[in-house]
């Protein structure tokens, strides 16, 4: 009888403790590290710049809405086309009629205006351009529509299983989402690229433009700014996704990549992020 008392006592102690571990999956009440980081965000990560390893992770497979750290993608893809097809970026293109008037946040780019691809790169990642991020896919893609297949199957190729882009800037709709675990995977083969890198850490660019008063873009990025070691990588903000942050930093030989989505603390929560990654790898 004893015996049998002792049976049903274990099985349920075993069962409470696999619910709570199934709840914890799901809603990130701990991480992986098990460190208390103490982060606002309702979705974040840490990586290792270097290796990709994740040092901290809360419901990092949580469906999030990216804003315009989908930009990242936009910038990555941009870049790996024209290296393919050896293009120069400094190239001057001819920006199409769909990329005037581009809602948001803007580089007020006008149809025929003649701007170097590197110059909308850096439009792109330091002020946001909503319509840089239109014109480069049509420049890139053929077509908004193409470039985003070409964004869809890049995703996949970098082992995004929770991704799926609807357009190149990130506006909201609602069949536009990821999770902080694909925009780091996304991130981390952005970082690996020279010419990304070099963009991302820029605090100010001049553009090259003709009869337009908007030359100097300043990177909205804090994290260059008040971070020691920042490097980057890409804010984004809508009030349907909330804040958005994609930062990294490099101290020594050791760099961090961290993503924050739903973050109302978007840059304190990757500072505390990035401050414990540093502290572990002392």
């Amino acid at each position: 009888m004893r015996g049998r008392k002792f049976i049903f006592i274990l099985a349920v102690i075993l069962a409470v403790a696999a619910g709570f571990f199934l709840y914890v999956q799901k809603h990130g009440v701990v991480d992986t590290s098990g460190a208390d980081v103490g982060v606002s965000a309702g979705q974040a990560i840490l990586i290792d710049g270097g290796d990709g390893k994740v040092l901290y992770e809360k419901c990092a497979d949580e469906k999030a809405y990216p804003a315009s750290t989908t930009k990242i993608m936009t910038a990555l893809l941009t870049l790996e086309v024209l290296e393919k097809n050896d293009s120069p970026i400094q190239q001057k293109v001819a920006i199409p009629q769909i990329a005037q008037g581009v809602e948001g946040s803007s580089l007020y780019l006008k149809a025929g205006e003649k701007i170097s691809i590197e110059d909308l790169l850096y439009g792109l990642m330091l002020v946001s351009g909503n319509d840089s991020a239109v014109a480069l896919a049509e420049i890139i893609g053929g077509s908004q529509e193409n470039f985003v297949r070409m964004m869809n199957k890049k995703a996949k190729e970098l082992g995004c299983s929770n991704t799926h882009f609807a357009n190149p800037n990130g506006l909201f709709d609602e069949n536009h989402y990821t999770t902080v675990r694909d925009m780091a995977l996304i991130a981390h083969e952005a970082m690996k690229n020279d010419t990304f890198r070099r963009i991302v850490s820029t605090a100010d660019w001049t553009a090259d433009r003709e009869d337009n008063g908007y030359v100097t873009f300043h990177n909205k990025n804090k994290t260059l700014y008040e971070y020691e070691g920042g490097c980057g990588v890409k804010i984004g903000y809508t009030q349907s996704s909330g804040r958005t942050l994609v930062a990294s930093a490099k101290r020594g030989k050791k760099t961090m990549i961290c993503v924050v989505m739903s973050a109302p603390d978007w840059f304190d929560d990757a500072y505390r992020l990035m401050d414990y990654g540093f502290s572990q790898s002392k």
